[in-house]
């Protein structure tokens, strides 16, 4: 997931019923918390019930230091459960657990922080990471406290100037040499329920041999042939070796989901947010820029007023989004699920900016995806850490909506 700083036009489709912006919160009483899962784990392509799904992405390692909100794993990973989630989305860092070309292995990692401008994710200081180390001992508690796991890979260099990310092969090479460390240490068990290869392929990641290759070419038609074709033979071959395993690459709005070839993909992760529309992407970035000298107060008005004169609309879009992605998962004979969603891309903990608006974007939008039984996977928000202290903080609303998920 790249931190996108600009908002592109999207293309409204049919506008759809409404639907009440409380129908999450009619859900029964909750179930206490419980460190057994829900059902034993299998493979996301044969999920019966859907996950509730959270995105940790690379926070879990590189804010996993002294002060840091991943320095407890047991009482965060304790706290995912509490609020009903039994699965996340994690970078395994495969670009830092690989050798060098030369073989070497690195054990250590610095990733620098230069200035004092809050993360939204990733590390906030200057820190060491070990991600070797951090797996053995991280996966297991995941196991401990009922919570499956997709691997994924934003395959960013996080300031360490590693060579792997302009390596032609290099993706596939990391995953492989990732996925022999894992089976020698006996972590490629059942709580391992997909491999996502890259996220938001090919494009909002840090694989730049990608991004030069695709500059090379041209002609769309071009473009969309190489990058269909590296993916599915990267699966094909990672297959080859480890066949129980169910491999993906996630997407993102501007994917073009027409032009997807998921020929070898085992499921569809397809991100999407009222973000990404051009009638209130706008409103969304000012309110969500906390980091300029202004009124957030005012930003933060301009967008509920937006979202109240247009929210059938925008509603009608996103249904049609849904709708989309979900026909062609069932096109390809596979399940599909968003693991980030549904109302901005990023939002900060502020004294101005409330946490309401993003909470009903969550609840409006696991409703319509209840509509689809495609839907195995689903996530609340971007926001399922606990650095966003605002919602993080708000356990009965994140076990309201994990349960509406899991039915």
């Amino acid at each position: 997931m790249e931190r996108r700083g600009f908002i592109r036009n999207a293309a409204l489709a049919g506008t759809a019923a409404l639907l009440p912006a409380n129908t999450l919160l009619e859900a029964k009483s909750l179930s206490p918390l419980t460190k057994t899962r829900d059902s034993h784990p299998v493979p996301i392509s044969k999920v019966n019930k859907p996950l509730a799904i959270a995105m940790w992405d690379f926070s879990w390692i590189l804010r996993h230091h002294k002060y840091g909100d991943f320095e407890d794993w047991d009482r965060v990973l304790e706290g995912l459960a509490e609020r009903g989630y039994n699965a996340i989305r994690m970078d395994a860092m495969p670009q830092f657990v690989a050798s060098s070309k030369e073989g070497k292995i690195m054990e250590e990692f610095r990733s620098p922080k230069k200035d004092w401008v809050p993360a939204l994710w990733g590390n906030d200081y200057a820190m060491d990471f070990r991600p070797r180390e951090a797996l053995l001992e991280f996966l297991p508690k995941c196991k401990k406290y009922g919570i499956q796991v997709g691997l994924a890979s934003w395959f960013l260099p996080h300031g360490t100037g590693i060579d792997i990310i302009n390596e032609e092969g290099g993706l596939q090479r990391a995953w492989m040499e990732t996925l022999d460390f894992l089976n020698a240490h006996n972590l490629l068990d059942d709580n391992i329920i997909y491999v996502d290869l890259l996220n938001e392929y090919p494009d909002c990641n840090g694989y730049d041999w990608i991004k030069k290759e695709m500059n090379l070419r041209s002609d769309a038609i071009m473009k969309t042939k190489f990058y269909n074709d590296l993916a599915n033979n990267m699966i094909a071959s990672l297959k080859q070796k480890y066949p129980k395993l169910d491999y993906f690459t996630s997407f993102h709005t501007w994917s073009g989901l027409d032009t997807l070839e998921l020929t070898n993909y085992a499921a569809l992760d397809f991100h999407v947010w009222f973000h990404h529309n051009s009638i209130i992407g706008g409103k969304i970035g000012a309110a969500a820029n906390t980091g300029i000298d202004r009124d957030i107060r005012v930003d933060y008005a301009n967008l509920m007023s937006c979202w109240k004169e247009n929210k059938m609309q925008l509603v009608g879009w996103i249904d049609g989004m849904i709708t989309s992605i979900a026909k062609k998962a069932a096109d390809n004979g596979i399940v599909c699920g968003n693991t980030e969603g549904w109302g901005p891309i990023g939002w900060f903990d502020h004294p101005d900016l409330p946490w309401d608006w993003v909470k009903e974007a969550a609840e409006i939008c696991v409703g319509l995806t209840k509509k689809h039984n495609e839907y195995k996977f689903i996530c609340s928000s971007n926001f399922t850490h606990p650095q966003f202290k605002g919602i993080w903080e708000d356990v009965k609303w994140h076990r309201k909506i994990t349960q509406i998920i899991k039915s």
